[in-house]
């Protein structure tokens, strides 16, 4: 297969959530869940079907799989995304990352590798994580 040369938008937004649910070795069906649940609820997604999740996210996959891929694929999300929408990216990205009950350390440093790809503020960082913490409490 032939690598990819670029990436649209929203394309970019799912190769983001599949970077950190594949994190720590796969993804679980809460998280594929999360990641539907967002593109079907999400404006920036209005006109994306479930095909198009299923083909960005394989496609998200063969990435990971290239030889350099997790470089290749944040250069591509870079490159997709402007500055607004690299924050809906880490945002999207924390929401999958809370979707698992237990998260280790390679999701946490994946998490790290996409603010750094897509150079976004640490305090802008900061303040998404809160946001995604205080939605995902618990009683």
């Amino acid at each position: 297969m032939l690598a990819r040369t670029g990436l649209d938008p929203q394309e970019a937004l799912v190769c983001t959530m599949v970077l950190v649910a594949a994190a720590d070795g796969g993804m679980s069906d809460r998280e594929i869940g999360v990641m539907a649940g967002q593109v079907q609820t999400l404006p920036i997604f209005h006109d994306f079907s479930s095909e198009q999740l299923e083909s960005a996210t394989d496609a998200a996959v063969n990435l990971l799989n290239e030889e350099d891929g997790l470089s290749h694929a944040g250069r591509l999300i870079r490159d997709a995304l402007e500055p607004r929408l690299r924050e809906t990216a880490y945002a999207l990205a924390c929401e999958v990352i809370a979707a698992d009950p237990v998260t280790g350390q390679a999701s946490l440093q994946m998490l790290e590798l996409v603010v750094n790809e897509l150079h976004l503020d640490p305090l802008v960082a900061a303040a998404i994580e809160r946001g995604v913490r205080a939605r995902h409490q618990r009683s």
